[in-house]
């Protein structure tokens, strides 16, 4: 039975990342697995630059099997690469630690490789029971006409709505008190706040359930 993997909000925690995907594979054992990571792979944390690396890496080590979503910290990194955002107040969102990680002094020396990659990264992925997204989805809106900047930015509206919105929303985005994932009847929230000390959280889904069949932390 094949696997699928969601995993929250990384911020540069790149060890929690290895041992999270380790503990992974090691719970597939050998089925097929697929990966969905729900954004926001910079800032703030301290190796910002290997988590872009590990993660460039793991697509070409398992192609078509790992989804990246951008969330708003590569939208905000991209802005500023675009003039669109000051730099100066990216660098105050945990953008000062993402340019350490890379040794450079200013947005616009981090790698074209890089850049490209984190504008290419889809905002959401529907697998017919789950829609995965950085922030979550306007509720008033289908899935099928949400606006960009909600997908990556949205915070009261939806987590204050307990509608069914035709598919189980897996998001992250809003960092929880709490190491637990916060599982609800429309949603779940898999930021247990890895780079505030809390774990870095993969959801367990499988196609014939649409709630999480397990979940698995790394410390």
């Amino acid at each position: 039975m094949p696997l699928t993997y969601a995993i929250g909000d990384i911020h540069g925690s790149l060890p929690k990342l290895r041992r999270l995907i380790a503990r992974c594979e090691e719970h597939a054992e050998g089925r097929s697995m697929t990966f969905v990571f729900l954004g926001d792979y910079i800032d703030r944390g301290p190796q910002s630059a290997g988590v872009v690396r590990y993660l460039i890496s793991l697509q070409s080590r398992l192609p078509g099997r790992v989804i990246a979503l951008k969330g708003n910290h590569e939208a905000m990194a991209l802005d500023a690469v675009d003039g669109t955002m000051a730099e100066a107040l990216w660098l105050t969102q945990g953008g000062a630690a993402t340019l350490a990680s890379y040794r450079v002094g200013t947005v616009r020396d981090l790698p074209r490789r890089h850049l490209d990659w984190m504008r290419a990264l889809p905002l959401s992925c529907d697998d017919g029971s789950r829609f995965f997204v950085h922030a979550g989805i306007d509720p008033e809106k289908p899935l099928d006409a949400q606006e960009d900047r909600d997908l990556i930015w949205i915070r009261e509206r939806f987590l204050a709505d307990s509608r069914d919105f035709g598919r189980l929303v897996v998001h992250g985005h809003t960092p929880l008190a709490t190491d637990a994932p916060d599982l609800h009847c429309n949603r779940l929230n898999l930021d247990t706040a890895a780079v505030f000390g809390g774990p870095l959280t993969a959801a367990v889904f499988v196609d014939t359930q649409v709630k999480p069949i397990a979940f698995l932390q790394a410390k």
